[in-house]
C-alpha cells in the first residue's frame, strides 16, 4: 500500500501497534462472500480467543433498534453490512494491532444488561432509528459511565435530522459539535490528512470519473460530529455522509475499491476510533 505512512504508536492501556506497517500486512481480500455460504465467517480467517485474559479482549459490539423504514436481509436496519464489516474489522484490528480481538463479534440491544461489558458499540443506519425510554435511558447511562458510541452510515439532511431528534432526547442540553481535523481521533494511530468519505462500491464505480464519492445530492460533504461529557471526554462520534462499514464489508469486491477506499480510508478511520474510545 502507497497511500499510509507508517503508524504512530498511540499510548494508553498499553495497546501498540505490531511492528510491520500496513503496506506489509494488509493486502487485498479475495475471500469473497457468498450470501448463501455454509461457512459463517465467510471465508475471514479464525483465531483463537485469549485464554490466559478473557476480560482483556476487544469486542466489536453492534446495536439492535428498530426502524421504521423496513429491514435489511429480513432484518432491521440495524444490520445492514452484518457480519461481514464487523468480521473483517476484527480480522484487521486483530492482524494490524496488538490488541487482543474477539473474532465473532457480538450483537445486543440498549436495554441488555451485558451492554456495560462492552466500552465500545457501534450503530448503523440511524436515518430512519427510533428509540423507546428505556433505550434513551440505557444509552444515556451508558455513555455518562465511560462507554463509547459510534454511528455510521447515512447520508443527507433528512437522515441527519432523523438521528439528531432521536439522540436529543439522551442529551437535550448537549452539544453536537463538528470535529475538527486536528482532533486525535483523526491523528492517532494512522493521521488522516482528510476527513474520509466512504460511498457503496456502485457509487463509486460509476462516479470515479467524475470524483464523485457521496451518494446523495445533499452528502457532499462528509462530516464527523461527537458530543463530549462534562470531564471533556469524546463519548460518542456521529459518522454523516460516508459508509466507513461498506469500506469493511466490501474489501474484497474488487482491488480497485479496496485500494481507494478500504485501505487509505476505512480501515484507518475505524482503528483510530476504536483506539481512541479504548485509551479515553
Amino acid at each position: 500500500m502507497k497511500s499510509l505512512r507508517k503508524p504512530t504508536r498511540w499510548v494508553g492501556l498499553g495497546l501498540v501497534l505490531a511492528a510491520l506497517t500496513l503496506a506489509t500486512l494488509l493486502a487485498w481480500s479475495q475471500h469473497g462472500w457468498s450470501r448463501g455460504e455454509r461457512d459463517k465467517r465467510g471465508g475471514v480467517e479464525n483465531w483463537d480467543r485469549d485464554k490466559e485474559m478473557p476480560h482483556d479482549t476487544f469486542t466489536f459490539a453492534r446495536i439492535q433498534y428498530d426502524s421504521w423504514g423496513g429491514g435489511w436481509r429480513g432484518r432491521g436496519k440495524w444490520s445492514i453490512d452484518y457480519p461481514e464489516s464487523d468480521l473483517n474489522l476484527s480480522f484487521r484490528l486483530q492482524q494490524l494491532t496488538a490488541l487482543k480481538v474477539d473474532p465473532d463479534g457480538t450483537v445486543l440491544t440498549l436495554t441488555e444488561a451485558k451492554l456495560f461489558q462492552y466500552p465500545f458499540i457501534y450503530l448503523i443506519e440511524p436515518g430512519e432509528l427510533t428509540f423507546n425510554d428505556s433505550e434513551v435511558k440505557a444509552l444515556r447511562k451508558y455513555l455518562l459511565t465511560g462507554g463509547f458510541l459510534m454511528v455510521d452510515d447515512f447520508w443527507g439532511e433528512a437522515e441527519w435530522r432523523n438521528f439528531e431528534r432521536e439522540f436529543r432526547r439522551v442529551f437535550p442540553a448537549r452539544e453536537i459539535v463538528e470535529l475538527p481535523l486536528e482532533h486525535e481521533v483523526f491523528q492517532g494511530v494512522f493521521p488522516l490528512k482528510e476527513k474520509p468519505q466512504v460511498p457503496n462500491p456502485r457509487t463509486a464505480i460509476q462516479g470515479a470519473r467524475y470524483g464523485i464519492t457521496w451518494e446523495r445530492t445533499d452528502a457532499e460533504t462528509p462530516h464527523y460530529r461527537g458530543v463530549y461529557d462534562d470531564a471533556g471526554r469524546l463519548m460518542a462520534i456521529f459518522c454523516h455522509n460516508t459508509d466507513l462499514g461498506d469500506g469493511w464489508e466490501e474489501e474484497s469486491r474488487n482491488e480497485w475499491y479496496f485500494k481507494e477506499f478500504s485501505e487509505p480510508k476505512a480501515y484507518p478511520m475505524g482503528i483510530n476510533i476504536i483506539f481512541y474510545s479504548m485509551t479515553h
